[in-house]
């Protein structure tokens, strides 16, 4: 008796091959993310897109705080073209993250969303920092 689960055929393991192997072009998650700020240079510039108020509350350690709405071309103009960034917003139930990676590739800049967010990051048990006034890039 099909189900919701299997009224809907799964993709052949090709196409799904393709899929899930794409997926990492776009995304990161929140253990790799932590494993690679702990080695120095990451090669990538974390970005916290939530307001000033939520990053000075809490935020990834060596993230800096640009809302998605301030992702413009004169404020990103100070970094190179080919420096990558990883955005993050508060978590899954959230969608600025997507955004501010959609206002970083349409200037042209590689870019990679950090899945989960805060959510995710407390989840794996990585704290938080916190700040008196939000650092901006």
């Amino acid at each position: 008796m099909p189900n919701a689960v299997t009224r809907i055929p799964a993709a052949p393991s090709k196409l799904a091959l393709e899929h899930f192997e794409s997926q990492f072009a776009y995304e990161t998650d929140c253990w790799d993310t932590h494993d690679a700020l702990s080695c120095g240079d990451p090669g990538f510039i974390l970005v916290d897109v939530r307001g000033p108020d939520a990053f000075a509350a809490g935020h990834v350690p060596g993230a800096i705080n640009i809302p998605h709405r301030k992702i413009i071309g004169s404020r990103m103009s100070t970094y190179p073209v080919d420096t990558l960034f990883v955005t993050y917003c508060a978590g899954p139930h959230c969608n600025g993250a997507a955004r501010a990676a959609v206002r970083l590739a349409q200037l042209g800049f590689p870019v990679k969303l950090m899945a989960g967010g805060i959510t995710g990051w407390l989840d794996e048990g990585f704290a938080l920092e916190a700040s008196q006034k939000a650092a901006a890039a």
